[in-house]
């Protein structure tokens, strides 16, 4: 098996910026990492943290480095665009987190870079990249379901989280940062078959009592071409110190022969201590009980970083140096995602039925 040496710059060195890099450094085929970030000051401590080879306060510098030969982007979503299209331009891989971006026009930017380069992109949903979530892939595959009539899911959060959501990236929606992932989940499972049109209904007072736009609650549904429907539901609003690290989650996927359901409520991982745990997500923030295994990127234990970010992050390194199967979202995937999920803010906001590209 021939193996390809890589070195990768990775462009944000935020809270999954800093998992990625440590991944990376992990990774036998790695021979080169560089660290870059706004501020050259985080890009340096984590650059120290992790024995990089480079840090800097310039994107492009590092993308441009003759060493780099694959980019990962870990920017605020607002700013996915400009990074991912500097490595494109150069040929190299870009692996960035999600959503692909915030609007339309900046994904259909990026897809025509892909497209007329033949640039290989990837879009971090790694739902995908969880145990469960993969095994059911897998029966759906086997034709254990038969064909898909229907699927249905909720995602809870705390509001705590979600805040620190917004402050990251003030325009994004609890739609567009996190059903974004149940949306992907959704057509992943009815891969081959478009969705063509959102419905959907929403409530806000919690976050906008506060001086933001974002909803508390909202509900769709997504009809797909050959009839499934697909209801979707995301209430990132719970009290601040509810006991979870993160997304709190229900999935079932109703088949003509078989149906399959995924309970991550993670109720039954629970830690009570008087000593308070240290939140993974928001700073300063504690809870004395806690949903263990709640946190949806994974979990650092003895040393080492374990769950569906380092899987994502292995498989997708492994993919480049040895040129192993990649279940990774591709760019035109992430632009359908990004459609859709703009469909159920803008259909929750009007009271309208979003018809869709179908592509």
């Amino acid at each position: 098996m021939e193996k390809k040496e890589l070195g990768v710059a990775v462009v944000g060195s935020g809270r999954i910026g800093t998992l990625r890099a440590n991944m990376a450094a992990r990774h036998p085929s790695v021979k080169f990492l560089a660290i870059s970030d706004k501020d050259p000051e985080r890009a340096d401590s984590l650059a120290e943290n992790v024995a990089a080879h480079l840090s800097s306060g310039d994107n492009l510098e590092v993308i441009s480095r003759p060493e780099v030969n694959a980019v990962i982007v870990s920017t605020p979503e607002h700013d996915h665009a400009e990074a991912i299209l500097q490595a494109l331009e150069l040929g190299k891989p870009v692996f960035v987190e999600k959503p692909l971006a915030l609007t339309l026009e900046d994904a259909d930017r990026i897809v025509e870079a892909v497209e007329r380069t033949g640039v290989e992109l990837r879009v971090g949903y790694s739902r995908r990249h969880d145990r469960r979530w993969m095994l059911a892939k897998e029966q759906i595959a086997q034709g254990r379901l038969g064909q898909i009539l229907g699927i249905t899911s909720r995602v809870y959060n705390s509001r705590a989280q979600m805040l620190q959501i917004i402050k990251r990236s003030p325009e994004a929606t609890p739609v567009m940062d996190v059903l974004t992932y149940y949306v992907d989940m959704a057509c992943w499972y009815l891969e081959g078959v478009p969705p063509v049109e959102v419905v959907a209904r929403s409530n806000g007072k919690i976050f906008k009592g506060m001086g933001h736009k974002a909803d508390d609650v909202t509900w769709t549904i997504i009809t797909f071409a050959n009839g499934a429907v697909v209801n979707l539901g995301i209430f990132y609003a719970l009290p601040a110190k509810y006991p979870t690290y993160g997304q709190s989650a229900r999935f079932e996927i109703l088949g003509e022969e078989g149906v399959i359901l995924l309970d991550m409520d993670n109720k039954d991982s629970l830690l009570f201590t008087d000593n308070g745990v240290p939140h993974a997500y928001v700073p300063d923030h504690q809870v004395n009980m806690l949903f263990m295994q709640t946190n949806s990127s994974g979990d650092w234990a003895l040393g080492e970083f374990w769950g569906p970010i380092a899987n994502e992050t292995r498989s997708w390194l492994d993919h480049l140096a040895i040129g192993s199967p990649s279940a990774h979202t591709t760019a035109r995937e992430g632009r359908r995602t990004v459609e859709v999920t703009l469909a159920i803010d803008e259909a929750a906001r009007t009271g309208e039925s979003i018809k869709l590209s179908g592509t």
